[in-house]
């Protein structure tokens, strides 16, 4: 599932980061443009401090790990 709208992304991930996820990848919708931009942000919020966010393609420590989890579709290996 690729959430669209910022506010549904916080909310996603506000709800997945109560049940102990801690690493999210954002599918590019926009090619890395303002709406992506404005995902990424609003995940981050609502994630917070302590949380690995990153939109997909972008390199991070978490690129590439198994601990990653797409928004919408968690991969068990991301708790």
């Amino acid at each position: 599932m690729t959430l669209r709208r910022p506010e549904d992304v916080a909310r996603d991930v506000e709800r997945l980061s109560k049940e102990g996820w801690h690493n999210f990848v954002l599918s590019r919708l926009d090619g890395g443009g303002m709406l992506d931009q404005e995902r990424l942000g609003a995940a981050r919020y609502a994630a917070g401090l302590q949380a690995d966010v990153e939109l997909e393609g972008q390199s991070s420590p978490a690129a590439g790990s198994a601990s990653a989890a797409r928004v919408g579709m968690p991969e068990a290996a991301a708790r």
